[in-house]
């Protein structure tokens, strides 16, 4: 059972990510797009537009977040699936300053 338990969480980290209300919202788009083809109308506008609105209000819940603090943000669901060491190194530096020249082994000097 938890082989069957844990293909059902990653389908559903995998649809719904870090915000399920875009995947929700994304899936009444298609529904909406479908009924409307299927009725005859001309439908093709309704996705570019529901993903673009989608993204604005992700984007404002984020922004939103990130200026009060975090409070009421969403918890880093990777610490949560037993990824603690990914959401730590989540925040560690990244770029030329974290691989200075020659401290990997595929960079030769």
């Amino acid at each position: 059972m938890s082989r069957l338990r844990g293909f059902a969480v990653f389908w559903w980290r995998f649809v719904a990510g870090d915000d399920w209300r875009v995947a929700a919202g994304i899936v009444v788009a298609l529904a909406l797009t479908g009924l409307l083809a299927h009725h005859g109308h001309n439908a093709w506008w309704l996705m570019p537009l529901a993903v673009a609105l989608l993204l604005a209000t992700a984007l404002r819940r984020a922004a939103r977040a990130a200026r009060s603090g975090s409070e009421g943000a969403e918890p880093d669901r990777r610490a949560e699936a037993g990824g603690a060491v990914e959401a730590a190194q989540g925040s560690a530096e990244v770029g030329p300053a974290a691989h200075p020249v020659g401290s990997r082994g595929d960079v030769e000097q």
